[in-house]
């Protein structure tokens, strides 16, 4: 199925209407043994008095918790669609998802013991970030009230993590996933076990990104095993303006 672009305006700032707020919150890590950072957003109108949903948003390989912050301003998109009564009441978390000490994206961001950051990340969300966020903020604790999301990289890292942490999140959204992400008889050996309580699985990807095999594959394993998903081609690359629209349309699906 083709995927549409998101209106004209979607995310051009709107001094007329109610705005959310997003910063850098700190929390202690036992995975990695330190603290770590992660920028969350708060939707317009936030309030102790109510509880929210929360959607865990990654980043790519070249990234880190700021890296939707500076391209994808998605507090803005978010602000329009709250506005526009589009969305149910959620807070977005966007995780450094490269769990080391030094958790930078500098130097050879393809060295091994980056790489395998990305892993250790899944420890870092389930025994540390969650448990912080959740202690912290006024959310919902149910594996439905969460969502998993994530571009290139990142997308990867919510199929993977996703997909073995059934009991954790009902919606995952993969955008332009990475070849991080597992193969199919590795990411779903028990394929129905796995999926069974996912609200919404979303895979997409541009039809000009040169890893869209990625995506085509774990598609077509999906589609053989008889798995619920929605699966997106759109225009344009591994780039900026698919995943903003990604998270234009996914956004729009979870937490209903």
């Amino acid at each position: 199925m083709f995927l549409e672009s998101a209106p004209p305006g979607y995310d051009q700032y709107r001094e007329d209407i109610p705005h959310g707020h997003i910063g850098t919150v700190e929390y202690e890590s036992g995975t990695v043994g330190s603290k770590r950072s992660c920028m969350i957003y708060t939707p317009p109108g936030y309030t102790k008095e109510l509880k929210y949903n929360v959607l865990y948003l990654l980043h790519g390989i070249g990234g880190d918790e700021t890296e939707w912050y500076k391209h994808g301003a998605p507090q803005v998109i978010l602000d329009n669609l709250f506005a526009d009564n589009k969305l149910s009441p959620m807070i977005v978390v966007l995780p450094n998802g490269r769990a080391m000490k030094n958790d930078r994206a500098e130097g050879d961001i393809f060295a091994p013991d980056k790489i395998k950051a990305f892993e250790t990340f899944e420890s870092d969300l389930l025994h540390d970030l969650i448990p912080f966020v959740e202690s912290h903020y006024p959310v919902f604790t149910g594996s439905e009230n969460r969502a998993l999301a994530g571009l290139s990289m990142g997308g990867g890292q919510s199929l993977n993590m996703g997909f073995n942490n059934p009991d954790y999140f009902e919606w995952v959204g993969a955008f332009s996933a990475a070849p991080n992400t597992r193969d199919p008889e590795q990411l779903l050996p028990y394929p129905e076990k796995s999926t069974a309580q996912l609200r919404l699985l979303w895979l997409s990807c541009g039809v000009l990104d040169e890893l869209k095999h990625v995506s085509d594959r774990t598609h077509a394993f999906l589609k053989q095993e008889n798995i619920s998903h929605l699966w997106y081609e759109e225009s344009g690359g591994h780039d900026w303006p698919v995943w903003k629209n990604d998270l234009y349309h996914f956004s729009q699906l979870i937490f209903r």
